[in-house]
């Protein structure tokens, strides 16, 4: 009976025995794992792209309309709405919309209260003869043909009857707008600038027209004034001659206001940009290795962004996809490369020292 309880015993001692055995050794074997883990890091799969140089441009961006040119020092308006000059009634339309004509070219016949083109302009014939033969004043002459003159409607430019209001018999006065004409090779567009981004605005700077077919031309005019009503800036720019647009027309533009040619760039995923204006961090592929740089940051267009900072020049390959919340240094799978690979190892002479 002894020897069977001490057997038990003798069990029940070695069971608890490789039990705790078996205990510290699970404990022990994530313990292990952990410290292995963090000597030799986690390897994290990202994308990359390389920096290059390419011309960078800032705009700003702004709707306008299509109007005629306005008038400027020694030049007048490029359109005209014609008035007319006496109260009356039209006796002849010469023109139609849509045809062109000549500065001075006849447009319209009046007739007046008082008298009838017909008549004025035998008048005028009559006291040309008379004052040859010195039987009239040179001051009857002219009266007569300021009188034909009125009733004698002409074209104030050369252009485009864009519209004709009257039509024979009707009956006119100094509110009606007989016919309006516009110089098509003299637009301009105009459009109205924030004033936050005005400021850079100066006659000169490149506008483009984004449209089916852009048409490039440069500001022509930057008023010095703000409007109070709305806080922008009025500016317009002269169009080239057949650029294909119509008068009042609805146009989308651009204004280059800042060029960097031959700029450093990085793809913009790639830049993280800090809280401080015009600085970031770039995380740089070295070997099997991301290193966060610190950058300056410039113009961004189009999917990149101006960079500057130590070590950087074309062919560098940066992070672009995983790079936010890389840490300051850490191992990297290149998406699509193999271990080894030669693309994985870029020469020393594109990673920052």
């Amino acid at each position: 009976m002894k020897s069977r309880i001490l057997i038990a015993g003798g069990l029940l001692a070695l069971g608890a025995i490789f039990g705790a055995y078996a205990l510290r050794s699970h404990r022990a074997a994530p313990s292990a794992s952990r410290e292995a883990a963090a000597s030799t890091g986690s390897v994290i799969s990202v994308q990359v792209g390389e920096l290059r140089r390419i011309t960078l441009h800032r705009y700003v961006p702004g709707y306008g309309v299509v109007a005629p040119a306005p008038a400027i020092r020694h030049r007048s308006a490029a359109a005209a709405a014609i008035a007319a000059p006496v109260t009356g009634v039209v006796t002849a339309v010469a023109v139609t919309a849509g045809q062109r004509v000549r500065r001075g070219q006849l447009l319209m016949e009046l007739n007046s209260g008082s008298t009838t083109e017909a008549y004025a302009a035998q008048e005028v014939i009559r006291l040309k003869r008379l004052y040859a033969e010195h039987n009239a004043s040179l001051k009857a002459l002219q009266n007569a043909e300021a009188q034909l003159a009125l009733l004698r409607v002409t074209a104030p430019l050369s252009g485009t009857v864009v519209s004709v209001n009257v039509k024979p018999g009707a009956a006119v006065d100094a509110s009606t707008i007989l016919a309006e004409v516009i110089d098509l090779n003299r637009l301009v567009v105009r459009t109205s600038i924030p004033e936050t981004d005005a400021v850079e605005l100066k006659p000169g700077e490149p506008l483009q027209l984004l449209g089916a077919v852009p048409v490039s031309t440069a500001l022509t005019y930057v008023s010095p004034t703000i409007n109070s009503k709305d806080g922008t800036v009025m500016a317009w720019a002269s169009l080239p001659p057949h650029s294909g647009l119509r008068s009042g027309q609805f146009v989308r533009l651009r204004i280059v206001t800042a060029t960097a040619r031959d700029a450093l760039v990085a793809p913009s995923e790639s830049v993280i940009r800090n809280a401080a204006g015009g600085s970031g961090i770039l995380s740089v592929v070295r070997g099997r290795e991301a290193i966060r740089v610190p950058i300056k940051t410039g113009l961004r267009e189009g999917g990149w962004v101006q960079v500057s900072g130590p070590g950087l020049a074309p062919g560098t390959r940066v992070v672009t996809v995983g790079a936010y919340g890389l840490p300051i240094r850490t191992a990297i799978q290149i998406q699509g490369e193999t271990a080894g690979s030669p693309a994985a190892e870029p020469s020393s002479a594109t990673a920052p020292r």
